[in-house]
C-alpha cells in the first residue's frame, strides 16, 4: 500500500480514516448507530497501533533504575532504545556510574543492551529488549583534562551535553547571566568528542555557545530533549535560526513532554506538545525531529512528589526557568506515552513514513552518523 496518511479531516471535528483501511463505511444492518462509531474507532485506532509495535521508539532522555516496577514499565512503553542520564558531578563520580550500568546490562542481559552504535538499537528491536545509551548532562564530567574523554568513551559513554544550565569550563549555558560562547577548552572538547564518536548535546547551553558548537561541529550536533522558542519564549527552548543550523548540519531535535518546557498554563496538553513537533518538522523538516521525555520512564508522577521534586527545584534553578508543580501533562505522564504520540500524529495527517521517522528512525540515522554501524 502506498504510503499515506493514517487520517484526513473530512469536516471540522471529524476525523475519518483514508480510503478502506477495514473502518466500518457505513451502518451494518444489526448494529446501532453507537455499535457502528465504537466499531470504526477501534479500527481507526488499530493502524496506529500496528505501527507503533513495528517502529523503533526511542526516547532521547529518559531515566531509569531498572527495577522491577520499571521493567513492567518498560514494556507498556513499546521503547527500542532510550539515552540515559549518568551523575556527573566530577570524572570520578561518572566513571563509577558507567561501571555501574555495566554491571546491570550483565545482571540484566535477557532484557538489556549497552547500545554504543546504531546496529545495537535494531537488534534490540529484533531481539525485544531495550537498548541503553549512557550519557551525561554536563562536562563537568571531562574536569578539566581533555583525555578524561578517551576513557569515559573506552567506559561505554556516548553523548555528553556540553554544558547544563550554568558556565563551565567549555562554554556557557542558558541560565547564564553571560551569553560567552564555547571556549577554547570547550572547542578542543568537541573537536576530540567528535574525534571519538561521542554526540554533542546542546539542550541546556546558551545561545552562543549552542551557535559555536553548531558551528565547530565536524560530525552533526543534537538537541536531546528541547524545544521550540516560537512556540513557547522559554529560557531552555530553540530558536527557529538554532534549529535550521542544527538540521543543516544533519543532526536531530528531540521535542521534550516535561509540561512547564511546553508552555506556561498548569494545564499544558497534549495538543501543545504536538504543536511544538509540528513547528519543529516545518523549521528543520521530517529527518530531523524526535521525541524525549526528560523524566523517568514510569513517570513523574508514579515516582515524584512536591517535596522531592518541585522544592528542591526552586533552589537548584533560577526564576526564570518557571519551574512548576504538577509539571507533567497527564497524556504523556505514562509508559505508553509516544503510543499516544503516535496515533494523535496519524490524527493531525502524518503519514505512516514520517510517524516511525518522528518515533525513533530519525535518531537511528543520526546514532548511525556519529557512533557509526
Amino acid at each position: 500500500m502506498a504510503d499515506q496518511p493514517l487520517f484526513h479531516q473530512s469536516r471540522a471535528g471529524v476525523v475519518k480514516p483514508p480510503g478502506n483501511l477495514g473502518a466500518p463505511s457505513g451502518p451494518t444492518p444489526g448494529l446501532t448507530r453507537r455499535e457502528f462509531l465504537e466499531a470504526a474507532a477501534a479500527a481507526s485506532q488499530a493502524r496506529p497501533d500496528e505501527l507503533f509495535d513495528r517502529a523503533v521508539v526511542v526516547d532521547a532522555l529518559c531515566l531509569t533504575e531498572w527495577a522491577e516496577a520499571d521493567r513492567v514499565a518498560w514494556r507498556e512503553s513499546g521503547y527500542t532504545a532510550i539515552h540515559t542520564s549518568l551523575p556527573n558531578r566530577n570524572f570520578a563520580v561518572g566513571m563509577r556510574a558507567l561501571q555501574a550500568w555495566r554491571r546491570r546490562f550483565a545482571e540484566h542481559a535477557d532484557t538489556l543492551i549497552h547500545c554504543t552504535a546504531a546496529a545495537d538499537v535494531e537488534r534490540a528491536k529484533r531481539e525485544g529488549k531495550l537498548a541503553v545509551l549512557l550519557g551525561f548532562q554536563n562536562a563537568t564530567v571531562i574536569e578539566d583534562d581533555l583525555s578524561h574523554l578517551d576513557q569515559l568513551y573506552a567506559a561505554g559513554a556516548r553523548v555528553i551535553q556540553l554544558t547544563y544550565n550554568s558556565r563551565n569550563l567549555l562554554g556557557d549555558g542558558c541560565t547564564e547571566r553571560t551569553n560567552a560562547g564555547l571556549s577554547d577548552f570547550g572547542i578542543a572538547c568537541v573537536e576530540r568528542m567528535n574525534a571519538l564518536g561521542i554526540a554533542v548535546d546542546l539542550s541546556h547551553c546558551g545561545e552562543q555557545t549552542t551557535d559555536d558548537a553548531i558551528a565547530v561541529s565536524r560530525r552533526p550536533p543534537c538537541f536531546t530533549h528541547t524545544m521550540c522558542k516560537a512556540i513557547y519564549d522559554h529560557v531552555r527552548a530553540k530558536s527557529d535560526r538554532q534549529l535550521r543550523a542544527l538540521a543543516d548540519r544533519g543532526g536531530v531535535t528531540g521535542i521534550v513532554a516535561l509540561g512547564y518546557f511546553v508552555g506556561p498554563r498548569p494545564d499544558t496538553s497534549l495538543e501543545d506538545f504536538l504543536r511544538h513537533i509540528d513547528h519543529a518538522v516545518k523549521v528543520c523538516g521530517i529527518e530531523h525531529v524526535g521525541l524525549a521525555s526528560d523524566f523517568h520512564i514510569r513517570g513523574i508522577q508514579a515516582t515524584e512528589t512536591r517535596e522531592t521534586w518541585y522544592l528542591p527545584r526552586l533552589k537548584i534553578f533560577k526564576p526564570v526557568y518557571r519551574v512548576r508543580w504538577p509539571p507533567w501533562i497527564p497524556e504523556l505522564d505514562r509508559p505508553d506515552r509516544f503510543r499516544t504520540v503516535a496515533r494523535a500524529l496519524g490524527r493531525r495527517g502524518y503519514k505512516e513514513a514520517d510517524i516511525e521517522k518522528i518515533l525513533g528512525r530519525n535518531w537511528v540515522r543520526y546514532f548511525r552518523d556519529v557512533f557509526g554501524k
